[in-house]
């Protein structure tokens, strides 16, 4: 004889353990949905960024996480900036580094940064409207790194690019992880290719 079936009434209540691992199911998508909801700031943080919880940290050392946190300033020097009116050729920046003060490539790197953007300041805040600065930003902002074994030659360089009406930045560094502080690390030079060549020209590249 065929006993009839059981009825849901009558079925058994589930066991412990299916309630463990119901719960644990539920609570582990619960959490994924809101790991990835705090990634994307949906609760009011900002998205975690890699570096700071050490995802490639062997790409990252020490010295240039601290990097991001020293301040370079440059010098306030500079005479009058040249029209060069009449001239139409490229426009470059160099990029002179000092390889007496042995920096890193992560030090030099940050040291060119200041350099480029102290050039870049300087020469809008005195000439924001020149042709000379438009076609640097048109051009593609070519940038050259060179050399130079001292400081000496570095400030008489800046002075001879000064004489031409070149915008001549020297970059002092905070002495926050490498180098003693007030050190002079990078000159920046920026203007007509061959106005530029004729200061910096004779030096090898970086």
């Amino acid at each position: 004889m065929v006993s009839p079936s059981t009825s849901p009434m009558e079925r058994p209540p589930p066991t412990t353990a299916a309630i463990v691992i119901a719960t644990a199911i539920l609570a582990g998508i619960t959490g994924y949905f809101l790991g990835q909801g705090a990634s994307i700031g949906l609760f009011g943080s900002a998205a975690v960024s890699p570096r700071r919880v050490g995802v490639e940290k062997g790409d990252i050392s020490e010295e240039e996480d601290q990097e991001e946190e020293s301040a370079e300033e440059s010098e306030d020097e500079g005479g009058e900036l040249a029209t060069f009116e009449g001239n139409t050729e490229e426009v470059k920046l160099v990029l002179v580094v000092r390889t007496d003060l042995g920096m890193g490539k992560g030090k030099i790197a940050a040291q060119c940064s200041h350099a480029t953007l102290a050039c870049y300041k300087h020469y809008f805040s005195k000439s924001p409207n020149s042709p000379i600065l438009k076609r640097w930003e048109r051009g593609g902002q070519a940038k050259v790194a060179l050399q130079v074994k001292g400081e000496e030659d570095m400030l008489l360089l800046q002075a001879q690019a000064l004489s031409l009406g070149l915008c001549a930045r020297v970059i002092q560094d905070a002495g926050r992880t490498q180098i003693a502080s007030g050190s002079r690390t990078v000159l920046g030079v920026l203007g007509p290719k061959s106005v530029v060549d004729s200061v910096t020209g004779h030096l090898k590249l970086l």
